[in-house]
């Protein structure tokens, strides 16, 4: 998956996890659900169609990847439906296709996160299929051997793919030292050193009962589902065995690190330190981003970059927030010969808002915004799940649904504008993927060695 991917999917969750429906709130009442063996979950019963979405999460993530072996986790997410239990890797995807089951697992810098859906018929036949990639992954050398293949190639390709290199670079640059650091997806040394024993140890430590994050949405009885929930996770190991993640703050701004790659359109990536999940001014945070570069068509680096001066053709910038950090980042792609002028661009208008903050219009057509888009953001019981885990993750109270709107409307313009200069006063951090001055008067060629990093 490239960075740009991986970005969208964070901001798919984060923005589900920030907006609920008003009628979705009237019907979905979220219930504490604790299964006689003491596995907890955030559940919502419903019975309008026959199917059962859940969404369960393990602290840890890449993050707890050998510091010289990223790509442990993200092998492992690759791997726990290559079979498991008395099924090799052919009869297991059988298993799901015929009952049309779907199971997933991917790594986050946080999380070991999983997906499993179903028809309500199939779901002994489900939970039982997840319990046993949990709990006895077979690791067979030949589909290693296979999804290691597939990931190699996915890295090569990324070594020519201005915007995984920017987002590469950018993390590098922003969390040097740490962690966060570190490619989630691994790199082209690391891979092809990881061996089963690492996969079987970072199995054994991650994936445990107390930091386990459970949501469930569907039409099954609590009864039921706790039965379910003690059969797919009982077996686990009580206690994870966590390598410690410090708190980190970004690096600070302004910084510019330029990526040599004969490509004729130039990537930027831009970003800094942020502001956490759990700060005071958070919602302020998300709202003025809204205005700057979170509203689409509407944002302020939209109008300035693409309407005004016609250099990208589109131009954003999120808040992310992680478990030890956090960032906001943007990105844009522009002709080289124009990369310049669309970072001077991007600068000015981030540097305005900085400054002088947004105006009251701006501010309470944002928080209208915000507040109305509920309607359209969680139409499917997988996004509701996905919201209701990333609320635990984010430890917000279970009734922060029904708080949100209040949340959002008391933002005031004074604290607007102090979280637009918490967040832009120090300049950004720049990654440029692209035509270096001196290539940019040669035809573009494909590029026949691997890019070339230099630092302004």
């Amino acid at each position: 998956m490239t960075f740009a991917r991986r970005i969208a999917c964070a901001l798919t969750v984060a923005a589900a996890a920030l907006a609920v429906s008003p009628s979705a709130q009237a019907a979905t009442k979220i219930q504490r659900l604790v299964s006689p063996g003491g596995i907890e979950a955030w559940f919502v019963q419903d019975a309008t169609v026959p199917l059962i979405a859940m969404e369960y999460a393990f602290q840890g993530g890449a993050s707890q990847d050998p510091a010289g072996k990223p790509g442990v986790g993200n092998l492992v997410a690759d791997l726990l439906d290559e079979g498991s239990g008395d099924l090799d890797s052919k009869t297991f995807h059988e298993r799901l296709d015929r009952r049309a089951i779907e199971l997933s697992f991917q790594v986050s810098r946080d999380q070991f996160r999983g997906s499993l859906r179903m028809l309500r018929d199939n779901k002994d036949e489900a939970f039982e299929l997840l319990r046993t990639a949990l709990t006895s992954p077979h690791f067979d050398s030949t589909d290693v051997e296979r999804i290691r293949s597939q990931v190699i190639s996915g890295l090569r390709r990324e070594t020519t793919n201005p915007s995984s290199l920017a987002g590469r670079k950018f993390l590098e640059l922003a969390y040097p030292n740490h962690p966060y650091g570190r490619p989630a997806n691994g790199t082209l040394d690391s891979v092809p050193a990881i061996t089963v024993d690492d996969l079987k140890d970072y199995t054994g430590r991650v994936l445990a009962k107390d930091t386990l994050k459970v949501a469930v949405v569907g039409d099954v009885d609590p009864a039921t589902l706790g039965k379910l929930l003690d059969q797919t996770f009982g077996s686990l190991p009580a206690k994870a065995t966590l390598t410690a993640v410090p708190d980190v703050v970004a690096t600070k701004p302004p910084q510019r690190v330029q990526v040599a790659l004969d490509v004729p359109q130039t990537v930027i990536t831009f970003g800094g330190p942020g502001i956490r999940r759990h700060d005071p001014n958070f919602m302020a945070a998300y709202v003025v981003n809204h205005i700057l570069g979170g509203g689409g068509l509407s944002s302020r680096l939209y109008k300035e970059v693409r309407e005004k001066r016609g250099l990208a053709y589109s131009v954003y910038d999120a808040l992310l927030w992680m478990d030890h950090s956090a960032l906001f980042i943007g990105n844009t792609a522009t002709r080289f010969d124009r990369a310049g002028e669309t970072i001077t661009a991007v600068e000015g208008e981030i540097r305005r808002i900085a400054e002088e903050g947004p105006s009251q219009q701006e501010l309470d057509e944002a928080k209208s915004y915000i507040n109305g888009s509920q309607m359209l953001a969680l139409d499917t019981s997988s996004k509701l799940a996905q919201a209701m885990l990333q609320y635990q993750l984010d430890k917000m109270p279970i009734d922060y649904i029904e708080k949100r709107s209040e949340i959002v409307n008391a933002v005031t313009l004074d604290d607007a504008k102090k979280a637009a200069k918490q967040l832009w006063s120090q300049g950004l951090l720049t990654t440029v993927v692209g035509r270096t001055p001196q290539a940019a008067a040669e035809p573009a060629q494909a590029p026949a060695t691997a890019p070339v990093t230099k630092t302004n």
